[in-house]
């Protein structure tokens, strides 16, 4: 009996908002680039590729390409993509030992 599979798709389970946020969240916080953009990737398809690309003022090939495996979104292209999901980015201190080290 052969096993028949398919891909999963996280977008199909990040329908809310607020579990976009997470999703994001935990990327920023490991600071893996690829990670981050795959990330975002993955909430744009939640939301609709097309119209995020409207939303940030890029073409749907641009943002496909920034988001890619192989892509390195421009800070620039980083903002215009949050903001047209409407998701703020915050930065927090991290704590350091007595020596400055984190």
């Amino acid at each position: 009996m052969t096993i028949e599979t398919v891909p999963f798709d996280a977008a199909k389970y990040l329908a809310e908002p607020e579990a976009q946020a997470v999703f994001l969240r935990d990327a920023l916080e490991t600071g893996d680039a690829g990670y981050i953009a795959h990330a975002l990737g993955v909430i744009v398809r939640a939301r609709g590729m097309s119209q995020v690309a409207r939303d940030a003022g890029l073409s749907r090939e641009a943002l496909y390409r920034a988001l890619s495996p192989t892509g390195n979104p421009r800070l620039s292209t980083l903002l215009g993509v949050t903001k047209a999901l409407n998701i703020r980015l915050e930065a927090s201190a991290l704590p350091t030992t007595p020596n400055g080290a984190q």
